[in-house]
């Protein structure tokens, strides 16, 4: 065999081999370039690649459990205060004596009988718990005091009762309104006969008067003492002003 028939022979066998090469169906598995795309199409789910993995898939710490809480109890609402207390509590505010009348028309229920004897029990309980105050009956009505033993710390406080000092005119002034209580300026002018507004003033100043409406249902002002003004004098009620015929004409 020359060389042009071996060159024509091996053309040959390659053709051949060309024309034998398998196709996708001949060979299990295989898959060609034009079928790449309908099988990535057709898949059911993506092909994961290494690195790939979601946050979500990754495992998570467990939060520790917190301790259970324990219920808390309900709160109670506090009982409400016994008529004792809110007399008490009257006598306390003490912007005026407080008198039986007074008290039944804000507790409702209350008589006089048994405000007396409320009264005689809360002095009892003062005395037993060696309270610093009692309930003293004046004039007007009743009152908290202090006790002789604490006496003492009330002056060291706002001075003692005896250490005020009254002028001529104040002591006028004074007098008409111990005796004609409640009154009002322009009488007190009419009797003292000249202008009282300075020295009634410099008594309210003083704690020995007060000033306020008369009462009963007017809107007028009107000035009457004070409890200061029966420890100024050593009076327990304004019945034990001294009586006589100049003070009776006022």
């Amino acid at each position: 065999m020359n060389d042009e028939q071996e060159l024509w022979q091996v053309d040959g066998d390659l053709d051949a081999l060309a024309e034998a090469e398998p196709t996708a169906s001949d060979v299990p598995g295989l898959v060609t370039a034009e079928a790449i795309p309908t099988a990535f199409a057709t898949s059911d789910a993506p092909t994961a690649f290494a690195g790939d993995a979601s946050p979500a898939t990754l495992s998570q710490p467990t939060p520790p459990t917190p301790p259970p809480q324990r219920p808390r109890p309900p709160v109670e609402a506090p009982p409400p205060p016994t008529t004792a207390e809110i007399i008490e509590a009257l006598l306390f505010v003490g912007v005026t004596p407080l008198t039986a009348e007074r008290a039944c028309e804000v507790i409702r229920g209350l008589d006089p009988e048994q405000f007396r004897r409320i009264i005689d029990q809360l002095n009892r309980l003062f005395r037993r718990q060696n309270r610093p105050y009692t309930i003293q009956a004046t004039e007007k009505g009743w009152v908290l005091v202090l006790r002789n033993p604490y006496r003492r710390l009330r002056e060291r406080l706002v001075g003692s009762p005896r250490a005020v000092r009254l002028s001529g005119p104040a002591m006028d002034v004074l007098a008409i309104v111990a005796y004609r209580q409640p009154i009002n300026k322009r009488d007190i002018d009419t009797l003292r006969g000249q202008e009282s507004g300075a020295v009634l003033r410099s008594l309210v100043r003083l704690g020995v008067v007060s000033v306020g409406q008369r009462g009963d249902g007017s809107s007028e002002l009107c000035y009457r003492t004070t409890q200061r003004f029966l420890e100024v004098f050593g009076l327990r009620k304004l019945s034990d002003l001294p009586q006589s015929d100049d003070f009776s004409r006022l």
